[in-house]
């Protein structure tokens, strides 16, 4: 079982418009709403590769309750999908993507998420590490929500590490930083993450850096350009064939899902990275967070250009 963590959960909502234009008004034509937030749509990912999924977090509200429905009325996949997300008392946030017919372009707006009390995230915790006793591993993804420490990621790092279950870590900004000092076995940031964490926009002498720092391995995404991994194996960067153009929401989720899909399959790392970049690519041609384009997806496959770069990091 591969479990994933959400502790800011959200409904997400995707409205398609002819073209955005500031300033006017628009008719929708085309409206999805999906359970989301980064650990949710990499379950949905892996539960569609085959594997057993366990999700939890934090949900609470009306706004909870529609998600936890949703989410209970997904279509069967391969594998199975679990909720076990903790209840809070405020409301789970929404998202909305606006999606550009003209352009291709997505314009995002995010909610910042419910406060969670001290109470609640101790209930949090106690799930959390009954659901390590039977994970293979576990994905820490997203924002924290109003009220949680900024080091909770590098608290729930530790607690796997003790239950010596695989952990990769998802997020940005001041949470990363705290995180990665627990020594997490990935980190998955993006260009601007990694910018942000470093200092650096090189991205060869960045991602090195970020290990440095405790991951034991970096891959940093690079959009159109792939992923370049940094890890005790090697480094290796991977490419897709071609640019392609959609809605890019959910794509380094599904590039999260075919990281840790390949940890636990115990793939070989250029395996590992043409999975990925070939998931991440597929989706941004699927109309939603969370989806993929399978037909794509196994057409892009072996079509991911994986090359190395040189001998593993010390």
């Amino acid at each position: 079982m591969i479990l994933t963590v959400t502790l800011n959960t959200a409904l997400d909502l995707t409205y398609g418009v002819p073209a955005l234009v500031p300033h006017s008004s628009h008719r929708v034509t085309d409206l999805s709403e999906r359970p989301g937030g980064k650990g949710l749509n990499v379950a949905r990912v892996l539960t569609a590769l085959g594997h057993d999924t366990v999700v939890t977090g934090f949900a609470g509200g009306a706004t909870g309750a529609v998600l936890r429905d949703l989410l209970a009325a997904l279509p069967r996949q391969k594998g199975a999908l679990t909720d076990a997300l903790v209840p809070v008392a405020g409301d789970t946030r929404r998202t909305l993507a606006v999606v550009d017919a003209a352009t291709g372009d997505t314009t995002q707006f995010n909610e910042p998420g419910p406060h969670v009390g001290a109470d609640e995230w101790n209930a949090f915790l106690d799930a959390y590490a009954g659901l390590l006793e039977t994970a293979d591993a576990v994905a820490l993804c997203g924002s924290l929500p109003p009220g949680i420490h900024v080091g909770a990621y590098g608290e729930l790092v530790r607690l796997a590490r003790t239950a010596g279950v695989p952990v990769l870590l998802d997020t940005s900004g001041e949470p990363l930083r705290r995180g990665i000092a627990a020594r997490p076995d990935l980190i998955k940031p993006n260009a601007d993450e990694l910018a942000q964490l470093t200092g650096s926009r090189e991205p060869l002498r960045a991602t090195r850096d970020a290990r440095r720092r405790g991951a034991h391995g970096v891959i940093a995404s690079l959009g159109p350009d792939g992923m370049l991994a940094v890890t005790p194996d090697g480094i290796w960067q991977a490419s897709p064939p071609a640019a392609v153009k959609g809605n890019p929401t959910g794509a380094g989720d599904s590039a999260v899902a075919g990281l840790i899909s390949g940890l636990v399959e115990s793939l070989s790392w250029p395996d590992r990275l043409r999975r990925a970049v070939a998931l991440s690519t597929a989706t941004v041609l699927a109309p939603t967070a969370g989806d993929f384009d399978r037909t794509a997806y196994e057409e892009l496959l072996p079509r991911v250009a994986v090359e190395e770069q040189g001998p593993g990091a010390a």
